[in-house]
């Protein structure tokens, strides 16, 4: 196994938790979980509803993996965690659909949790792989 490289992407706010923002070995790239807060202004008010947020997840961790020269179609598994996991689903799914193409789409668990970092109503971690 190769020594890990523990990624901090120039430009974006530091993690909330103590964390890189990704980790790479043996050509996987590990990204920390991405949520709705503004890269750009992260003490900013999280987006209303599920739609927003897991748009503005999704954009953060296209951000998180453009400064590692990848991208979504490098992703290979997903984890999606949910604070209202029956009222949102659904409507997460659409928007979250939207980001892969039809059979392309990543492998992905979705949990259901009682409690996310600043109230969020949604976390996305992921597994990418260097071509």
């Amino acid at each position: 196994m190769s020594t890990p490289v523990f990624h901090m992407i120039a430009g974006l706010p530091r993690s909330v938790s103590p964390s890189s923002h990704a980790v790479e070995a043996d050509g996987f790239v590990f990204l920390t979980g991405q949520f709705g807060r503004d890269l750009d202004a992260p003490e900013l008010p999280l987006p209303e509803g599920i739609e927003a947020q897991t748009i503005r997840t999704m954009e953060n961790m296209k951000r998180v993996l453009a400064g590692l020269g990848l991208g979504l179609e490098h992703v290979v598994a997903v984890r999606v965690f949910l604070t209202r996991f029956k009222r949102d689903y659904s409507a997460m799914n659409a928007a979250y659909a939207t980001f892969f193409p039809e059979g392309r789409r990543p492998s992905r668990t979705c949990i259901g949790v009682t409690d996310l970092v600043r109230d969020a109503l949604i976390e996305v971690d992921a597994i990418a792989r260097r071509p």
